[in-house]
């Protein structure tokens, strides 16, 4: 399964990730609810583990904005430590699939997430081929073209040129990029605009006309060489 983990609590985290990833599982994770959003608008997954209690942007919070707002109909098991019926039902009013009331044990929480798996089709989460104007990317492959030609990338370049794919030609907030990259991890360098630099070496240089534009005081887009500055 490719889980998606919303927790703020290390040692839950610690623990999840020590249970799941030697058992062949691939993990996601984001230690608050936006964090979490812009994981999920970017990737999918096939199950996401979700705390209520979260900074920011709570687990109730992110549930009704992940249905309303992307549309994602992932299942969504969440973990709290409140386990009165009113709870309960605030959870899955918001969205959520199954309820699970720490402390928890780890074997039944896989368990149930393999259940909710299988209650959703049974399908491994795929990522489908992002393309906007001649660019065209496989997040499966990880491999990447423009205009057929190979574009190679870092593992960095390939993550921001996902990002950008995703929105085109809406703009990306530098934070939102920032936050796919590093997580809650930020570097206090401007280490995002070196990566930008070499995406669009990358990407722009060896062709006709720019497609990567920078948006002073916001952040990047993808454009048409059409579209209006």
């Amino acid at each position: 399964m490719r889980i998606l983990i919303i927790e703020d609590h290390p040692d839950i985290l610690a623990n999840l990730y020590g249970f799941f990833e030697p058992k062949g599982h691939v993990l996601d994770s984001a230690r608050n609810g936006y964090g979490g959003l812009s994981l999920a608008s970017q990737n999918a997954y096939d199950v996401i583990i979700l705390d209520v209690m979260l900074p920011g942007l709570n687990g109730l919070e992110f549930c009704s904005r992940l249905r309303s707002e992307l549309h994602n109909d992932t299942p969504v098991l969440m973990l709290t430590a409140r386990d009165s019926l009113q709870d309960k039902v605030a959870g899955f009013d918001s969205g959520a699939d199954d309820y699970l009331v720490k402390p928890f044990s780890l074997v039944e929480l896989e368990v149930r997430l393999k259940a909710l798996v299988r209650r959703a089709g049974g399908k491994s989460a795929t990522s489908s081929v992002l393309r906007f104007g001649d660019i065209v990317f496989d997040p499966d492959t990880m491999e990447a073209t423009r205009a057929s030609v190979p574009v190679p990338l870092t593992k960095t370049g390939y993550t921001i040129l996902r990002c950008l794919l995703h929105d085109a030609p809406r703009i990306v907030p530098r934070e939102a990029l920032e936050s796919a990259v590093w997580g809650d991890d930020r570097p206090d360098s401007d280490a995002l605009r070196t990566h930008i630099h070499a995406l669009r070496q990358a990407l722009d240089k060896p062709f006709p006309f720019p497609m990567l534009r920078t948006i002073p005081g916001v952040g990047y887009r993808l454009a048409l060489p059409d579209a209006p500055i």
